[in-house]
């Protein structure tokens, strides 16, 4: 960091419905997959912090669950920690997907927006998927909404505008101190980024009720004398059935979604893996306190 220039820094959080492609535009400005990533609706349960650092600037995005109406103690706690983000942030990006229709889970998210005093940018996301002409009445619609510092058409998938979006953010943060190393881009810890990669195969290869009903703990990991690295991880659902369909015929689907991860984390450590699986129930975790505090899904345990 050059101390001649004037150095800006904060933080920006990330707000919109499920699966606007919130995960997928943190990945691409820091640069790498801190943030797992699927069609699956309400992927992201944590607020995933990713840093994007420049000579002159940096920027700490949040990346926040997708706001929809609870349906359990889990989507409670993603909501309370989406919201909360608003109260700590020099700015908002407002995403929306230009696929979908304004509903009414836009227009709770910006009677929420109408209560804070940081600027909000409204960042329409998907446009490679969109007939450019299509995208006028999408901007009208919202624009007759909220007064928005900017509107950024963008596709966080192939980059369009994501530069133009990052340089307009630099402009409007203050003045600050480099809160991160140049080469930090998440606070998160490498255990929570596994257990979330492994996350991750689950949902790629499973559909129905099991994406929203499983959850993983790593119970250890640590290094041995070979230099390899050694993961113990609790795959935790709901119901023996959900535990069935995981294992897979004759354990298949679970050597397939070890495998995958695996590949996957040795990628993001840089060294080898061995992963072990285990699958246990617990039935109603997800509206139990205890079970989502020891799985880091509580507001005073927020990773």
């Amino acid at each position: 960091m050059n101390s001649e220039k004037e150095f800006k820094s904060g933080f920006v959080a990330i707000v919109g419905r499920p699966n606007v492609g919130k995960s997928t535009f943190l990945n691409r400005v820091v640069g790498q997959k801190i943030a797992i990533m699927s069609d699956k609706a309400q992927t992201t349960r944590n607020k995933i912090q990713g840093v994007y650092t420049t000579d002159d600037s940096q920027i700490v995005f949040l990346d926040t669950p997708g706001i929809h109406k609870p349906q359990n103690k889990l989507d409670e706690y993603m909501d309370a920690s989406a919201l909360s983000s608003l109260k700590e942030v020099e700015a908002i990006l407002f995403m929306v997907s230009a696929l979908e229709t304004r509903g009414a889970g836009d227009n709770y998210i910006i009677n929420q927006l109408k209560q804070v005093d940081v600027p909000v940018y409204l960042i329409i996301n998907k446009i490679d998927e969109l007939n450019p002409d299509q995208l006028l009445p999408i901007l009208d619609t919202y624009k007759r909404a909220y007064d928005w510092a900017e509107v950024f058409p963008i596709s966080a998938l192939k980059g369009n505008n994501v530069e133009e979006l990052l340089s307009s953010l630099e402009n409007t943060l203050p003045e600050g101190p480099q809160f991160y190393p140049d080469d930090q881009v998440t606070d998160h810890p490498e255990r929570f980024i596994v257990q979330e990669i492994i996350r991750e195969k689950i949902l790629a290869n499973t559909k129905q009720e099991i994406p929203h009903s499983v959850a993983v703990y790593v119970e250890s990991m640590k290094t041995n004398e070979n230099g390899k690295v050694q993961i113990e991880a609790s795959i935790i659902v709901e119901r023996e059935g959900q535990k069935r369909i995981i294992i897979g015929k004759g354990g298949a689907l679970l050597k397939y979604i070890s495998i995958g991860a695996r590949r996957e984390i040795e990628s993001l450590l840089g060294s080898k893996v061995n992963l072990k699986l285990w699958i246990r129930v617990q039935s109603g975790w997800r509206d139990k306190d205890t079970a989502l505090n020891n799985l880091g899904y509580s507001n005073k345990n927020d990773y």
